[in-house]
């Protein structure tokens, strides 16, 4: 094995090979910032054009650009509040606060470094522990599905901001948002007031759009400033900012492994990871009430943990060839149009690309790294564009983002309602978290538990297809204990403030009388 890694090294570093990885990362950067253009989109426009490309080289090019869209969603929502992909919505929480700071560049070199630590630590996973996390990856049916979106859905808490109230009002829409589309076990359409195209459902890139573009646009014209944020590059801010994200190893690890085993559950991908992550190191912290207000943590453990699964949704794909995310979905198309059939036989017969594909995936977030380091400095400057030029420009990408999705119309009409009912929202202290959170999961839940009613009908029973399975009994767990667990903090911290003084009570006043 040690020699085939090696070999898959050696092919990576061609120098014509390294270009078009280069090149590749740099447009996922670019593709991942403008919002609407996800790297699903990316990579299937990347598709025929590595069709001349020899099978080894034209993965790279393909996970390359993968990797660099997923890092350009950082971008847009850490300078203007609107994630470029679904997986950087957790990063708005705190990296745009850091814009309004001043500290945009602080924020970008956080999320890039954060990003590839995320990608590499994805990437060892993928190459030494692939056949069984794949395996654990196949445990996880329709049941465990429903028990992981539950426990998703408790992280409302901590996107809720000041009222937790307003923040479950916002996941409940969410969650009606999802019921729009088909049933699942009747065919018949639901909420879609008469338009055909939402039988499919609302698809969740135009809703994240709205929700999160359009009010900024509408704030954005409202302001009497003449920029977003002041900002003035300041010298020794990268070795600052670096030594800064390496120190919170903890951080950087939990996330990347949380995000690691996320994104090799189908149907869940870097949004639910990133979502997860953000929570569990909320948990963790000494001073959560910090998150949502600029605190860096929320921007690295959000990046670390969507970047980590590019790697780890690639683990079902080429060890059981079933793909973990949509993005590996058009990978397992690439493979096919160059011959290759992912599965069990992938490493014996085609070891050669198959390794130097995995290798090259640890190569790509070097260049990511590099690429990164030059662009922030350009990105960081969007900022000092004045606000009566960057406002429209943002609604035109959200237009054009919106419509090519699936060149629909009624994709555009779902953002712009999107976007009018979050600005609403916002007015009444509703965030856009909590609403595409349920969105998000809402859609997992139903799926999960309408199939599990399906296969109790011919075999076990729903309690024990629910109660009985392992990974369900210690998802129950953790969705109880992330229940439970904020109350019982929150008990124990007012204990603390607040601490019965024994010697204070009726001894002294009888004493005194």
């Amino acid at each position: 094995m040690l020699g085939d890694l090696l070999n898959g090294l050696l092919n990576t570093l061609d120098i014509s090979t390294l270009l078009i990885m280069s090149l590749c990362t740099m447009a996922g950067i670019v593709v991942g910032t403008l919002p609407g253009l996800s790297a699903t989109m990316g990579v299937a426009l990347l598709v025929p054009l590595t069709f001349g490309m020899e099978a080894a080289t034209g993965l790279l090019a393909l996970g390359a650009l993968y990797t660099g869209a997923m890092f350009g969603g950082a971008n847009s929502a850490i300078l203007i509040n609107t994630p470029g992909t679904p997986a950087a919505v957790a990063t708005t929480f705190d990296g745009y606060p850091l814009t309004k700071k001043g500290q945009a560049d602080r924020a970008l070199i956080t999320a890039l470094l954060a990003s590839v630590v995320g990608g590499i630590v994805g990437t060892i996973f993928l190459i030494f522990l692939s056949t069984p996390l794949a395996n654990f990856a196949l445990g996880f049916g329709p049941p465990e599905n429903f028990w992981l979106a539950i426990f998703g859905l408790t992280i409302i808490g901590s996107l809720a901001g000041k009222s937790i109230i307003k923040g479950l009002i916002g996941g409940t829409f969410g969650l009606m948002l999802a019921l729009i589309g088909m049933d699942p076990v009747s065919g018949y359409p639901r909420f879609t007031f008469g338009f055909y195209n939402l039988i499919e459902g609302i698809n969740l890139l135009p809703a994240m759009i709205g929700f999160f573009s359009i009010p900024q646009v509408i704030s954005m014209m409202e302001r009497k400033d003449k920029y977003i944020a002041k900002y003035e590059e300041r010298k020794g801010i990268y070795k600052k900012t670096i030594s800064e994200t390496l120190k919170r190893r903890m951080v950087l690890l939990r996330s990347s492994i949380i995000g690691t085993f996320v994104g090799m559950l189908p149907g869940a991908g870097g949004n639910v990871a990133g979502f997860v992550a953000y929570n569990e190191t909320k948990r963790f912290s000494k001073n959560p009430k910090e998150f949502g207000k600029g605190n860096i943590d929320g921007v690295i453990t959000s990046e670390s943990a969507n970047n980590a699964t590019v790697s780890s949704s690639l683990i079902p794909l080429l060890t059981l060839g079933i793909p973990g995310s949509p993005v590996a979905a058009v990978l397992l198309g690439g493979l096919l149009i160059h011959g290759l059939q992912p599965g069990a036989k992938l490493f014996t017969e085609s070891s050669g690309i198959a390794y130097t594909f995995v290798v090259g995936l640890l190569v790509a977030n070097i260049l990511l790294l590099l690429v990164g380091l030059i662009g922030t400095r350009f990105f960081a400057k969007a900022i000092a564009i004045p606000i009566h030029y960057l406002a429209p420009v943002i609604a035109v990408l959200a237009v054009i983002g919106s419509y090519s999705i699936r060149n629909s119309m009624l994709d555009v009409f779902v953002m712009l309602g999107c976007g009018l009912l979050g600005y609403f929202a916002l007015k009444a202290d509703i965030t856009p978290g909590p609403i595409v959170l349920g969105l998000v999961l809402g859609v997992i839940a139903e799926n999960g538990f309408v199939l599990s009613a399906v296969i109790s009908e011919t075999g076990p029973s729903m309690f024990t297809l629910f109660f009985t399975r392992p990974i369900s009994l210690v998802l129950i767990i953790l969705t109880v204990l992330s229940i439970l667990g904020p109350l019982l903090l929150n008990l124990r911290r007012k204990k603390k403030d607040n601490p019965i003084d024994i010697d204070s009570t009726p001894h002294q006043k009888a004493g005194g009388e």
